[in-house]
């Protein structure tokens, strides 16, 4: 018998909603549209005030809430904005463009909440870091967050593509990735940090000095332990 090739699956939805909501209804509409069109292969919709477990277990404190994906979205959105996360779920830039988002608009817990889970979702940072139109906002978001893992040993994983970043035409990815990489925790990264002691940019090697100096402090910390 031969069976049927086996079609690359569209993501699934996770709405919650709310009878009293006034934004419920256009995203619910939307997310319908979608699954209609087959953009979507599944949507769960739950009515928290019917069956308030699913909210309670996800810390969920207003309605709408959307997961399509990996990626939550709170409040309300219109339906071109639920489209555009929909396609974005399987483009290899998907969960470094959620991440910038959420970074510029107060996700921090988020982001790090999902890095927690899955540290493998660090990539996303490292191509954040790695784009000169990357914004500020969002550069000082990339800094409190691998603040916040610091001690985790999570951020290791980065050294080697922000070791790379050090080579980058714009100073200013260079300054930022020596900031970065002092949080790493890998003392393989003293090395690119030493190296960038004679750069061109005065700013780049200014971090770079005291990037050495915590990174030295702290793996010497670790190694006492």
């Amino acid at each position: 018998m031969i069976m049927p090739a086996k079609e690359n699956r569209n993501p699934d939805a996770l709405v919650l909603i709310s009878p009293h909501c006034p934004h419920c209804a256009l995203v619910l509409q939307g997310l319908q549209e979608l699954v209609k069109e087959g953009a979507l292969s599944r949507l769960e919709i739950v009515n928290i005030a019917a069956d308030p477990g699913p909210a309670a277990e996800r810390g969920v404190r207003s309605v709408p809430w959307t997961q399509i994906g990996p990626f939550i979205l709170e409040g309300s959105h219109s339906p071109a904005e639920l489209r555009h996360w929909v396609e974005r779920v399987d483009e290899p830039d998907g969960m470094a463009w959620y991440f910038d988002e959420q970074l510029k608009t107060g996700g921090l817990a988020r982001v790090e909440n999902m890095i927690r889970e899955d540290p493998s979702c660090l990539t996303a940072i490292a191509r954040l870091a790695g784009d000169p139109d990357t914004a500020m906002q969002t550069r000082v978001g990339i800094a409190a967050l691998l603040e916040s893992i610091e001690g985790t040993g999570m951020a290791r994983s980065l050294s080697a593509d922000l070791a790379r970043l050090t080579s980058h035409p714009d100073a200013r990815v260079r300054a930022d990735a020596c900031h970065y990489l002092a949080l790493t925790e890998s003392e393989e990264s003293i090395a690119p940090l030493e190296a960038c002691l004679e750069d061109s940019d005065a700013t780049v090697k200014e971090i770079a000095a005291e990037s050495i100096e915590h990174l030295k402090q702290h793996v010497g910390h670790q190694a006492n332990r």
